[in-house]
């Protein structure tokens, strides 16, 4: 009898957990970008409407006498950008019908590299590509998402600076610092933890922490 006891139990659990809804799908909304003559060549950035993300990138080849020098190699990692700024992102998204319209103006314009914004969720789903849009709203979305873009990318060679050329560190900061002014990078929170790192190093230069710590009020103001 137990054992006709169990073996009931356990099909009823069975059954139950066969019955249950699946979970929903979840929404991400992802910038692929694109250019051989760039380093990195390739990255993607995916992010949820929590502010959760994903940052993937492939570097390129370091030409002989680059003044960039040391570039990070290839990584995957998460992230986390704010929830308002998220908020934005899928707002934008929703007003473009999960970018199921053509993105690309077709003008004669730079190459900048190609941009592939896609959406995908309970709502549906829905992708476009654009080197450069008339649409000023699709063209500030591609800017911010590589603005974000660029500020995990320059924690990312603090982080290889650090390690291997440390009086490289005031200068990439500075750069970094204009960039932030300038719009050219977003979201600073996001590599808040090698600027922690930075602005409590005392084997670093003074004027390193120092900026490490503006840089560190102005992501949490």
């Amino acid at each position: 009898m137990r054992w006709l006891t169990a073996a009931g139990m356990s099909a009823a659990l069975a059954m139950s957990v066969h019955g249950q809804s699946a979970p929903p799908m979840a929404e991400t909304v992802r910038v692929e970008f694109a250019n051989p003559a760039l380093s990195p060549t390739h990255w993607t950035l995916t992010l949820h409407p929590d502010g959760q993300g994903e940052f993937q990138w492939t570097a390129g080849k370091i030409e002989a006498g680059d003044p960039q020098g040391i570039q990070p190699p290839s990584q995957n990692r998460k992230i986390q950008v704010s929830a308002a700024f998220a908020a934005g992102i899928f707002q934008t998204a929703r007003r473009h019908r999960w970018f199921n319209a053509p993105c690309e103006s077709h003008l004669k314009v730079a190459f900048t590299g190609w941009k592939t914004l896609s959406y995908s969720g309970p709502e549906g789903s829905g992708s476009c590509v654009y080197n450069y849009s008339r649409d000023k709203e699709i063209e500030a979305l591609g800017d911010s998402m590589t603005a974000v873009a660029q500020t995990i990318l320059e924690g990312a060679r603090l982080e290889m600076l650090l390690q291997y050329d440390r009086l490289g560190l005031d200068s990439e900061l500075a750069s970094l610092q204009r960039a932030v002014q300038d719009g050219r990078a977003q979201q600073v929170d996001a590599i808040r933890d090698i600027l922690e790192r930075l602005a409590g190093d005392q084997e670093v230069m003074e004027r390193v922490r120092k900026r490490a710590r503006l840089l560190l009020a102005q992501a949490g103001s």
